[in-house]
């Protein structure tokens, strides 16, 4: 709170990317998420007792890198429908190259890349008019496979973390909100962040039903808290109800997603009833989920970084 599409193994595909119409991605991608808030269901909070694998971020078992925005929510999404065990993805290709292989008949799951490129006839322009050509966005599509859809790979690659208990003092948690330096006051009945004194409020953790929502609650507030001038620089003027502010929650809501699994703590919804701000806002545009699934992951990598006691390069750590 704030104050005032699938592959088949057969063939050998997924390695490369190919390109698909943009505006049918986007839209392709959105209207899945919009059927699962229609359902109750938040795509970026996991129903852990449904779901097999562990807590975590998604990421390339050959590469060790973690996967970014919207990615995220599409591969924790699949984990959900498949009950994966594993958080843990690879390409066809990298597979083989582990020395592995995904079995016959199954299915991949098609995640994105952004990028930029200049088309011949606008460099042709810019070198006429002596001006700076101008890039053209685009997304690409590519099909990753969960490691248990594979076999022979090293055993590395398909071990699994065990989950924390539901009721701790979780000491790296407790670590990360002390590096980040944040102002953050212990009491009252109610959890904020305030833009202008630049200071997070939350009650104490015995005051919560259970004590696990303390963390949860404190990286939602760290989550605007990445927004301010001095940080990321978001819009945090939003009035209650308003487009901006619940932009904003969606952001620090799923930036607080993203914190929590990378720690081991299962993340939920702290504020269900902005599901239909938010159903409103996809609906409206079909790109809103992609830069508010960015924008959450620049700021979970702002917070995260403290871990390594650097802060600021919110374009490391969880990589595309």
């Amino acid at each position: 709170m704030r104050r005032t599409g699938k592959r088949s193994a057969r063939g050998g595909g997924g390695a490369k990317g190919n390109q698909q119409p943009q505006a049918s991605l986007y839209s392709e991608i959105t209207d899945r998420i919009i059927a699962d808030l229609e359902r109750g269901c938040v795509p970026w909070v996991k129903p852990w007792g449904r779901a097999k694998a562990a807590i975590g971020l998604p990421k390339n078992a050959a590469t060790g890198r973690g996967y970014s925005g919207i990615n995220i929510l599409i591969l924790w999404g699949a984990v959900i429908e498949h009950a994966y065990p594993s958080q843990n993805w690879l390409t066809f290709r990298q597979a083989l190259s582990l020395g592995g292989s995904v079995r016959k008949g199954e299915h991949g799951t098609t995640i994105v890349h952004a990028d930029r490129f200049v088309p011949k006839d606008e460099k042709e322009r810019a070198e006429a008019q002596d001006t700076e050509p101008q890039a053209i966005p685009y997304l690409k599509r590519f099909t990753v496979f969960n490691v248990a859809q594979c076999d022979g790979l090293p055993e590395h690659v398909t071990s699994v973390t065990e989950p924390l208990p539901e009721r701790e003092i979780i000491p790296h948690a407790e670590a990360l909100m002390r590096a980040t330096g944040a102002d953050i006051r212990i009491g009252g009945d109610s959890a904020f962040y305030m833009p202008a004194n630049d200071c997070i409020q939350v009650p104490p953790q015995p005051a919560f039903f259970e004590q696990i929502n303390y963390y949860r609650t404190c990286f939602h507030e760290l989550g605007h808290w990445t927004g301010h001038p001095t940080r990321l620089a978001r819009d945090l003027t939003g009035a209650f109800g308003s487009k901006t502010y619940a932009r904003e929650e969606l952001i620090a809501e799923m930036a607080a997603a993203f914190v929590c699994s990378a720690l081991g703590i299962a993340p939920t919804v702290r504020h269900s009833d902005y599901i239909g701000s938010w159903l409103t806002a996809l609906r409206e545009d079909n790109r809103a989920i992609f830069r508010a699934a960015s924008l959450a992951s620049k700021a979970a990598n702002f917070l995260l970084a403290f871990n390594n006691g650097v802060a600021g390069d919110a374009e490391a750590g969880i990589a595309a």
